[in-house]
C-alpha cells in the first residue's frame, strides 16, 4: 500500500470545495430567461378528475396532460410471471391516485409566482374509497387502485424449500412483525433545469439523480427523443438513499415544457412536496414462524411478507422492488434445512416506493432476527448462541444458501462473538439482576446482517426489468504534464467518489491523487452505467478504473522502455514513473513525448495512445456480501417508555477497505439512519389516504442527541471474486440497528412480560406493550383464581 493507494485513509478531495459552500447544486443553476414551475397537485388520495378550471389570465402558464401531445406515460415493468403493470401518467390522467400526485404544471418568471398561479387553479375531483392499508387492499378488491387488474397486487411470489420436514420441530415460534412507512431525508430534496437547445435540436436537464444514464433513456422514451438529442448533467448531490434514483414525472414534464417554450425551465422541491410527494419505503407486515430444534439451532423459516408499493410502479426498479426481494434474502448468512415464503407487493393510494438504503434487507432482518431472539429464549439460551449454532461458518465458504444466494467469504460467527465480548454482555447480565438506581430497565440486543451489493447482470435480468447492469466501464486518460482524467457512468452523492477512486489510480500507477481528475455526473463525457445505487460504486466502478489504469501502465511500460533503451519486461510503472534498470522516467515525461514529440515514439507503438476505456465485471456477478454483527445496550423507561441508547458496538466486514475513513463515515451515516427507522421516523396515513407527517415538526429525524459514537471494529476478509477483494459497504449500517435496538428493548422489558415487534419503537408503543402486558397478565390471574375456585368446589 502506497500513502495514497487502496487501504490509505486520504482526506476526502470533495471536502475542500463542498466546506468552502463552493459545491454546484441543482438550485443553484441559472440560465438566462429561466422560468421556475410550480405543480398542483392532488389534495386526494383517490378520485375522479372530473374537471381542471383554469383563469383564462393565466391559461398560456397552466398545462395539463391534454397539453402534453406525445408523452408517454411512465412503464416500470418486470418479467417476473404476473407481474401487472401500471402506467404513471406525467400528468395526472383520468384519476388521481395518491395524496401529491403532480395534475397541473405552472410556469412563470419566478416560484412564488408559479405558485400565485397554481393557488388559481381549481380542481373537480370525485373521491373515491381510497386503499390506505396494505392488508385490506390485498384483500378487499371493492375499491382498486387500477380499474383494469382484478385486485390490488402487483405481483406475488412464492418460494417453498423443505418446509414440510421441520414443522414438527420441538421448537415453533410464530410472530406478526411489521415496519412502518419513511419518507428519506436528504439534505437536498428533489430538483431539475431543463433547456433546449434548437440549433443542437439537444434537451439538457440538469437534475439531482443517482442515474444520470437511465434517467436519460426514460427521458428519450417518454418524449419520443433519440437518446442523442438528451443530455443529463448531475452536479453535486446532497444525499441520494435512493430518493434520487428513479425516474421522476416532474423531470420529463418540464423537459417537455422546456421544449415548447425554448427557454429553461426549472423546478425545486420543497420539503411539504418531498414529505407528502415524493416516494416513500419501507412499509412491511410478516407473519413469520421460526422453527428451531430443542438445542437451539434454527431448522426453519415459515413467512407471509406483504408490502405496500404504492400506486405505481417506479422506474427503473419497478413495483417488486421490496416484496420480491424478501423471499431471497430472507434466509440470510443462517444454514438451515427448511423454507417457505410468500410474498405480495401490494398497490395502495399512497405514493411509489423506491430503493431507501438498504432496499427490503432492514425490514427482512427485522424480522428475521426478532424471530430469532425469541426462538433462542424458548430453547432457554442466550439469542448469540442460537446464532452461532445457525450462522454459516468460515469453512463453508463460499457457501450457497437455501435461497442459492452465493456467500463469497468471510467469518460470521466471529464477526458476532466480537460484538458480544465488545459490549461485554456477561457484566450486563449481572447489572440488570442489580437494578438501574433511576428505576429503568435495561436491555441488550444484538443483530445479524448481510448486504449483498453489486449484483450483476443475471440477478437483474432474471428480475426483466428496464434495467440490467453489465460491464460498467470507466475511461482513463493521461494528461498531457502527466495528470490523469478518469470518467466513470456512476455517480457520487457523499460516496468520496472523487477520492476513492483516485486512490485506486494511484494504486496501479503512482500518480498523485490531487493530480487524478474524477469526472462523473455528465452522459455527454462518461461512459454508460447504470448508475450508483447497491453498494455498486467501488467494486464495479473502482474494478473498472483499475483495469483501465492497468491498460495505461502496459502502455507506458512499452513508450518508457524504448525511451529508456530497456526491454518491456525489465520496467515496471510505479510512484508515478516508468523504472528500468539504469534509470527511470515520469509519467509526465512520456505523456509529453506522446502528445508533443511523436517523432521520439517507436514505430510500433500503441495507436491508441494514453488514453483508455475498460469494461469489469466480478468474477461472479452474484455480488459481493459484506456482513457484520451489531449490539446495543439500552435503557427504557416504564412510567414514560423513552429509550435510550447507552451503548452500540459495530463490527464490520467491508472486504479490503480503500479508504476506512470513508468507510467509517458510511457505516456511522447508515447508523444514524437505522437509529431513525428503530426509533422515530415513520410516515402515517389516515384512513383518506392522507399523509399525517407533512413537516419535520411531525416526522422526527434522530439528531446529535439521540444518535450516540458508536464503536467501530473493522475485520477484513477479502472477497475472491473482485479487485483488490473489496466488497460494497454504502448500504450496510442502516440494515441492522433496527432490529438491534428492538430486541434490546424487548430484553429489558422481559421483566413486565412486555414486547414489541413494530417499528419505530416509539415511546407511546412502548407504554402500550407495558399495559397490555399488566392487563393480560391481570387477565390470567383472575382465570387462574376462577379454575382454582371451581376445583375446590369440585373437591367438596
Amino acid at each position: 500500500m502506497s500513502e495514497q493507494g487502496v487501504g490509505a485513509r486520504v482526506l476526502r478531495k470533495e471536502d475542500d470545495r463542498l466546506m468552502r459552500g463552493r459545491g454546484q447544486f441543482v438550485a443553484d443553476i441559472r440560465m438566462a430567461n429561466m422560468q421556475d414551475v410550480a405543480f398542483v397537485r392532488s389534495p386526494l388520495a383517490h378520485g375522479r378528475i372530473l374537471g381542471v378550471e383554469i383563469p383564462e389570465e393565466v391559461r398560456d402558464s397552466v398545462f395539463t396532460i391534454d397539453d402534453l401531445t406525445g408523452v408517454k406515460p411512465i412503464r416500470a415493468v418486470s418479467g417476473l410471471p404476473g407481474f401487472k403493470i401500471s402506467e404513471q401518467p406525467v400528468l395526472a390522467q383520468g384519476k388521481v391516485r395518491h395524496v401529491g400526485e403532480t395534475v397541473v404544471m405552472c410556469v412563470a418568471p419566478t416560484r412564488a409566482e408559479a405558485e400565485d398561479i397554481a393557488a388559481m387553479v381549481r380542481l373537480d375531483l370525485d373521491e373515491l374509497p381510497a386503499i390506505h392499508n396494505m392488508l385490506e387492499g390485498r384483500r378487499d378488491v371493492s375499491s382498486r387502485v387500477h380499474e383494469e387488474w382484478p385486485d390490488n397486487v402487483f405481483l406475488e411470489t412464492k418460494v417453498n424449500v423443505n418446509i414440510e420436514a421441520v414443522q414438527d420441530a420441538p421448537i415453533k415460534v410464530q410472530r406478526v412483525i411489521s415496519t412502518s412507512r419513511q419518507s428519506m431525508a436528504p439534505m437536498e430534496g428533489r430538483g431539475a433545469v431543463a433547456f433546449w437547445d434548437s440549433r443542437l435540436e439537444l434537451l439538457t436537464l440538469y437534475t439531482a439523480s443517482q442515474i444520470p444514464h437511465i434517467v436519460r433513456t426514460g427521458l428519450a422514451e417518454c418524449l419520443g427523443l433519440d437518446e442523442g438529442q438528451v443530455r443529463v448533467v448531475v452536479p453535486d448531490v446532497g444525499g441520494g438513499f435512493g430518493y434520487k434514483g428513479i425516474l421522476l414525472t416532474e423531470e420529463v414534464a418540464i423537459s417537455w415544457l422546456a421544449i415548447k417554450l425554448g427557454r429553461p425551465v426549472r423546478w425545486i422541491e420543497d420539503r411539504r412536496e418531498h414529505l407528502t410527494a415524493g416516494a416513500n419505503c419501507r412499509e412491511h407486515h410478516y407473519v413469520i414462524t421460526g422453527y428451531a430444534d430443542s438445542e437451539g439451532r434454527l431448522l426453519g423459516i415459515d413467512c407471509e411478507a406483504t408490502v405496500d408499493s404504492g400506486a405505481y410502479s417506479s422506474y427503473p426498479f419497478s413495483a417488486c422492488l421490496e416484496a420480491a426481494q424478501v423471499a431471497s434474502i430472507l434466509p440470510g448468512p443462517y444454514d438451515f434445512p427448511g423454507y417457505r415464503c410468500e410474498t405480495h407487493s401490494v398497490s395502495t393510494n399512497k405514493c411509489p416506493i423506491l430503493p431507501y438504503r438498504g432496499v427490503a434487507r432492514t425490514g427482512v432482518c427485522f424480522a428475521l432476527e426478532l424471530v430469532l431472539d425469541d426462538l433462542a429464549r424458548a430453547a432457554g439460551i442466550e439469542p448469540y448462541e442460537l446464532r452461532l449454532k445457525s450462522l454459516v461458518k468460515p469453512e463453508q465458504m463460499p457457501f450457497d444458501n437455501i435461497t442459492n444466494k452465493h456467500f463469497d467469504s468471510g467469518d460470521y460467527p466471529e464477526a458476532l462473538r466480537q460484538a458480544v465480548a465488545a459490549i461485554d454482555y456477561d457484566a450486563i447480565r449481572k447489572r440488570q439482576k442489580q437494578g438501574e438506581p433511576d428505576g429503568r430497565l435495561i436491555g441488550v440486543g444484538v443483530s445479524i446482517y448481510c448486504e449483498q451489493a453489486a449484483h450483476g447482470t443475471s440477478v437483474y435480468a432474471g428480475w426483466g426489468i428496464p434495467m440490467v447492469p453489465g460491464y460498467e466501464q470507466a475511461t482513463v486518460r493521461v494528461t498531457p504534464d502527466g495528470g490523469l482524467e478518469v470518467r466513470i457512468g456512476a455517480h457520487s452523492h457523499g460516496q468520496s467518489l472523487e477520492t476513492t477512486l483516485a486512490q485506486v489510480a494511484n494504486e496501479i500507477l503512482g500518480i498523485d491523487v490531487a493530480k487524478v481528475k474524477v469526472v462523473h455526473g455528465d452522459t455527454a463525457y462518461t461512459p454508460y452505467s447504470t448508475g450508483t445505487w447497491g453498494s455498486r460504486c467501488m467494486v464495479m466502478s473502482g474494478g473498472a478504473v483499475s483495469r483501465s489504469c492497468q491498460t495505461i501502465a502496459k502502455r507506458l511500460a512499452a513508450i518508457g522502455a524504448f525511451m529508456l533503451k530497456a526491454k518491456p519486461e525489465e520496467v515496471e510503472v510505479r510512484d508515478g514513473k516508468v523504472i528500468g534498470p539504469n534509470g527511470s522516467l515520469t509519467i509526465g515525461e512520456i505523456a509529453y513525448t506522446w502528445y508533443r514529440r511523436p517523432q521520439d515514439l517507436p514505430a510500433e507503438v500503441n495507436p491508441g495512445g494514453l488514453e483508455v476505456t475498460e469494461g469489469y465485471k466480478p468474477q461472479r456477478d452474484s455480488g459481493t456480501f459484506g456482513y457484520g454483527a451489531h449490539a446495543v445496550l439500552v435503557a427504557v423507561d416504564p412510567e414514560t417508555g423513552d429509550v435510550e441508547i447507552l451503548d452500540y458496538v459495530i463490527v464490520e466486514d467491508g472486504g479490503k477497505l480503500v479508504n476506512p475513513m470513508v468507510v467509517d463515515g458510511q457505516i456511522y451515516g447508515g447508523t444514524a439512519q437505522g437509529i431513525g427507522t428503530a426509533l422515530y421516523e415513520e410516515m402515517p396515513f389516515d384512513a383518506s389516504g392522507q399523509p399525517l407527517a407533512s413537516t419535520f415538526a411531525d416526522y422526527l429525524l434522530p439528531g446529535p442527541t439521540e444518535v450516540p459514537e458508536p464503536r467501530l471494529i473493522h475485520m477484513e476478509t477479502v472477497s475472491p471474486y473482485t479487485e483488490f477483494g473489496v466488497k460494497g459497504v454504502g448500504e450496510s449500517g442502516a440494515i441492522p440497528p433496527p432490529a438491534a435496538i428492538a430486541n434490546a428493548v424487548n430484553d429489558a422489558l422481559r421483566p413486565l412480560g412486555a414486547s414489541l415487534y413494530v417499528s419505530p419503537i416509539t415511546p407511546r408503543r412502548v407504554l402500550e406493550a407495558i399495559d397490555a402486558a399488566q392487563t393480560n397478565k391481570v387477565a390470567q390471574q383472575d382465570e387462574s383464581f376462577v379454575s382454582m375456585r371451581i376445583t375446590s368446589r369440585e373437591k367438596v
